[in-house]
């Protein structure tokens, strides 16, 4: 099994070497992993990963030889009892039975509701319609069902209701080595080039060189800078939930965006843009920027993209306090309005299919803001996005 995860590694692109391997292997005849899977992960990742950009292929790779272990690194920081947060069973409720669950009437209600629960609330409870629990019909919980709620410690989504989320989630970047599945995503994103011709001259000016020999008639060689992109792009990419399903789409345009821009910088939000963005998902709750730095630090010239399914509680846009991870003092319809404002070429790129935009009401509500310059995360949508950009 040690062989079969040393060259799954290699394989991945991870530069392992037999040195490493050897050392991994001498940690374990000292037993320093003591016998855990947890301990082992990190056993191992230490001896055989040298570069944190490395790490997501590590995970996956792990995942992969290990029977797809995953591996809590942080607790829950919701002070509630960790067995009242324990999956008993999942209650599967019929249409009619859907349909006969109201709403609580808007997110300040249901916060206060929250607040009585937690108040009242003295013993763990399950399967009800009331209390904070597990698979019932309350508000308040995990693996049960309600049509506006706040969802408590349940691993992942499940049937995408839920207004607030009370736990700690971690997501992970996007893999911008990953193999293209097509050349033409790079093809579309070349109409986004204005070329220049900047820097140290390092490169051979060939017809200058023989116009000056001709002109002198003695070998005269001429250098110029390297002709390159100097279009600057800033892209905001989306993560976490529901993007969950658009890892590979947007990993390929990722990829292909880093081999076609010079200048590209990026950074990550989930859902909708708030009061500050970041560079590493496995970082964003301690290693954060400021998205008035943002503004402040990138010139109105850059051409920026997001990249987004927009598919979120309305709250999110439109209501202070409406993050579904934290009280956000000014709404998400205020940061973008101040990204469309500072940013005059800025578009959105949505990995939903168009036709089933209107079937959403926050991706109608984005697309307004964005003055309709939403375009679908497709072949023909980045070469409609590019030619806007260019305008």
């Amino acid at each position: 099994m040690f062989v079969t995860f040393f060259h799954d590694l290699k394989q991945a692109g991870i530069p392992v070497t037999l040195r490493e391997y050897l050392t991994l292997m001498e940690a374990m005849d000292r037993d320093l992993a003591s016998r855990r899977v947890e301990d082992f992960y990190y056993l191992s990742r230490a001896a055989l990963v040298k570069d944190e950009r490395n790490l997501d292929k590590f995970d996956r790779v792990f995942g992969h030889v290990f029977k797809g272990l995953e591996l809590m690194s942080d607790a829950l920081t919701a002070e509630i009892p960790e067995e009242w947060l324990r999956k008993l069973t999942e209650k599967y409720l019929t249409e009619e039975e859907k349909k006969m669950i109201e709403a609580m009437g808007g997110l300040d209600q249901l916060l206060e509701t929250l607040r009585e629960r937690m108040r009242e609330q003295k013993e763990r409870h399950q399967g009800g319609n009331k209390w904070i629990g597990t698979a019932g019909t309350s508000p308040f919980g995990a693996y049960g069902y309600n049509p506006e709620g706040i969802r408590i410690g349940q691993d992942k989504n499940r049937n995408f209701r839920a207004v607030k989320v009370w736990d700690r989630r971690d997501f992970k970047d996007l893999d911008d080595q990953v193999e293209l599945g097509t050349r033409n995503i790079k093809i579309a994103l070349r109409r986004l080039r204005k070329f220049a011709r900047t820097g140290a001259p390092d490169e051979l000016d060939l017809d200058g060189t023989i116009k000056g020999t001709a002109h002198k008639g003695y070998l005269d060689i001429h250098m110029r800078p390297e002709r390159h992109n100097a279009v600057k792009v800033l892209i905001f990419f989306d993560v976490g939930g529901s993007m969950d399903w658009h890892v590979q789409a947007t990993e390929e345009l990722f990829s292909a965006a880093r081999n076609e821009f010079k200048h590209m910088d990026y950074f990550y939000f989930h859902n909708c843009v708030y009061e500050k963005v970041w560079k590493q998902n496995r970082r964003r709750h301690d290693d954060t920027t400021a998205t008035w730095d943002v503004l402040h630090t990138y010139p109105h010239d850059y051409k920026v993209i997001f990249v987004g399914d927009a598919s979120m509680s309305p709250y999110e846009v439109a209501a202070p306090g409406g993050s579904v991870e934290h009280f956000n003092e000014e709404a998400g319809e205020v940061w973008l309005q101040r990204m469309t404002r500072t940013y005059p070429a800025c578009v959105w790129l949505n990995p939903v299919p168009e036709n089933q935009w209107d079937h959403t009401f926050s991706i109608r509500m984005v697309r307004q803001l964005f003055s309709n310059r939403m375009y679908p995360l497709t072949l023909e949508g980045l070469d409609r996005a590019m030619r806007e950009l260019v305008r």
